[in-house]
C-alpha cells in the first residue's frame, strides 16, 4: 500500500514529494530523479530562523546552490499605526519592532521627532546619560540573545543557559529604571518618561560586577574550543565589498575589519563624550561575528560605568525638557498599581489648577504639535545602523514614519553567506547576522 502522504504530483516546477518523516530513500525508491534540483522549505516555523522567517533552499546533494529568504510572516503595521496616533504615543509602537533592543527602536524615532522639533541641544544632561546607560545595558542584553541562540543552534546547550542567565540580569535592571522588562516605551521626545528610582545606581554597579564575572564564561567555553571554532570558522564568509554593496552594518561589517561605528564616527547624545573602542575582527566569518560581540559587551560595560560616574553628580537634575508644551507626560512614578502621574502631580491638576487640568487634558488627548517638514535620526543598534525617517505636516501625529532597521538590510546577506556551502551551514550564516523578525517585517 503506498503512503498517501508521501505521493508526487505534476507541477509547473517538476514533481513535488511531500514528506512528513520517512527516510528520504523510501519516498524516492524506484524512482529516477535524474540531475533534477531538490528545492527545501526551511521555515517559516523552523526554531533555527530567529523568528518566522522562511528560506528557500534549492540543493545539490548536501551543498547549498541557492539560497532566497521569503519574510512578511511577522508584518505587524506598526509604521502605518504610527499616523494614526500623536507623537509621543508613537514610542509605544515603534518599541516593539525590533523587540531584543526596543530602546533603540525608540531612540532612532525620538530623534527624528527632536530634530523636528528643534529640541536636540535643549535635552537635558541627565536625560542624555539615562538614554546611554539604558541602552548600553540593552546592548548587552542583546548580544547575549545572539550568542545564546546561536549556541543552542550549534548544539552548544550550556552557552544557550547561561546566555539566558545574564540576560535575565540584564532585563531586570531595565524594569527597575523603566517599570517594564522589554517593550518600555522611556524615551520620549524632549527626555525621558521618569527620573531614576532610589538606589538604581547602586543596582546597576552591582550588576556590572556580576557581569565582569560572568562574561568570561563564555570565552572559556567558546573561544578556543574547537568543535565551537569548527562549524563557525570560514563559515558565511562575507568581505568588506559584499558589506558595502549589499548595506551591511553592525558586526556583519566590523568582522571584516572596517571600524564603522556610528557612536563614535556620527556621535549622538554625547557619545563622544565616553571612553570606549569600536571592536573589529580580521575574518569576515561567522566566528568574527561572534567574538565581536563578545567584546562589545565589555566596551558596554566600560561606558555603563562611566555614565553612572555621571548620574552619582546629577541627582535632582531635571530629565524631561522645559516646555511644558512637549514634556508629556509630566512628573511620572513608579507605585504599587504600576505606572502613573505622581500624587502631587494629580493633586494639582484635580484640585489646585483649572488650567493645569486643561493643558494636561488638550497634552494627552491632542498631543502637541510638530512644525511641518523631515529628519532623518541613526543610531547603532546591536545589529547595525538603525535609522528612522519622520515626515511631519505640522500637526499631531506623524505623516509618515520609515525605519531602517538593519535585520533587514543584513538579511541580503544569506544567500551570498550560504550558496555554496553545507545546509549546515545556512543556520550558522543566519545566526552570525543575528536578524530579529519583528524588525525585518514592521
Amino acid at each position: 500500500m503506498t503512503d498517501p502522504y508521501a505521493s508526487t504530483q505534476d507541477t509547473t516546477g517538476g514533481p513535488v514529494f511531500t514528506v512528513t518523516g520517512q527516510d528520504w530513500d523510501s519516498v524516492v525508491k524506484g524512482i529516477d530523479l535524474g540531475e533534477e534540483r531538490i528545492v527545501v522549505n526551511m521555515g517559516p516555523q523552523h526554531p533555527s530562523t530567529h523568528g518566522v522567517l522562511r528560506l528557500i533552499l534549492e540543493l545539490d546533494g548536501e551543498q547549498v546552490t541557492e539560497a532566497r529568504c521569503g519574510i512578511g510572516y511577522l508584518h505587524t503595521g506598526i509604521e502605518k499605526n504610527m499616523e494614526f496616533r500623536n507623537w509621543t504615543q508613537g514610542v509605544t509602537f515603534c518599541t516593539r519592532m525590533d523587540y531584543l533592543s526596543p530602546l533603540y527602536n525608540e531612540a532612532a524615532y525620538v530623534m527624528g521627532v527632536e530634530k523636528l522639533l528643534g529640541i536636540t541641544d535643549d535635552i537635558t544632561e541627565k536625560a542624555r546619560v539615562m538614554r546611554v546607560l539604558l541602552m548600553e545595558i540593552n546592548r548587552i542584553s542583546s548580544h547575549l540573545v545572539a550568542i545564546a541562540t546561536g549556541g543552542m543552534e550549534l548544539g552548544a546547550l550550556t552557552v544557550m543557559t547561561i546566555g539566558f542567565r545574564e540576560r535575565e540580569l540584564c532585563l531586570d535592571v531595565l524594569e527597575l529604571i523603566t517599570g517594564l522588562r522589554m517593550n518600555h516605551a522611556f524615551f520620549r521626545p524632549g527626555g525621558v518618561a521618569q527620573d531614576l528610582p532610589d538606589g538604581s545606581i547602586e543596582e546597576v554597579r552591582d550588576f556590572v560586577k556580576l557581569m565582569k564575572k560572568r562574561l568570561p564564561e563564555y570565552a572559556d567555553l567558546c573561544n578556543q574550543n574547537p568543535i565551537f571554532k569548527g562549524r563557525l570558522v570560514d563559515v558565511g564568509y562575507l568581505d568588506l565589498a559584499g558589506c558595502l554593496a549589499l548595506g551591511l552594518t553592525g558586526p556583519p561589517l566590523r568582522a571584516t575589519g572596517y571600524d564603522w561605528d556610528l557612536r563614535r564616527d556620527m556621535p549622538y547624545w554625547g557619545y563622544d563624550e565616553f571612553d570606549f573602542d569600536v571592536v573589529t575582527w580580521d575574518t569576515s566569518d561567522s566566528y568574527g561575528r561572534f567574538r565581536i560581540r563578545l567584546e562589545e559587551m565589555w566596551q558596554s560595560l566600560r561606558i555603563i560605568e562611566q555614565a553612572l560616574d555621571r548620574l552619582e553628580g546629577l541627582e535632582g537634575a531635571p530629565v524631561m525638557i522645559g516646555d511644558k508644551k512637549i514634556a508629556w507626560p509630566a512628573q511620572l512614578a513608579i507605585g504599587a498599581d504600576g505606572m502613573g502621574n505622581s500624587l502631587e502631580h494629580i493633586r494639582h491638576i484635580m484640585g489646585e489648577s483649572m488650567e493645569a487640568l486643561i493643558h494636561h487634558f488638550k497634552l494627552v488627548t491632542e498631543g502637541f504639535r510638530v512644525p511641518a517638514g523631515q529628519a532623518y535620526g541613526s543610531v547603532e543598534s546591536p545589529r547595525g545602523e538603525l535609522s528612522c525617517h519622520v515626515v511631519s505636516d505640522g500637526g499631531t501625529r506623524p505623516f509618515r514614519a520609515h525605519f531602517r532597521d538593519p535585520s533587514f538590510v543584513n538579511l541580503q546577506g544569506t544567500s551570498v553567506m550560504s550558496e555554496g556551502g553545507m545546509v549546515a551551514d545556512v543556520i550558522v550564516a543566519v545566526a552570525s547576522i543575528d536578524p530579529v523578525m519583528g524588525g525585518v517585517d514592521r
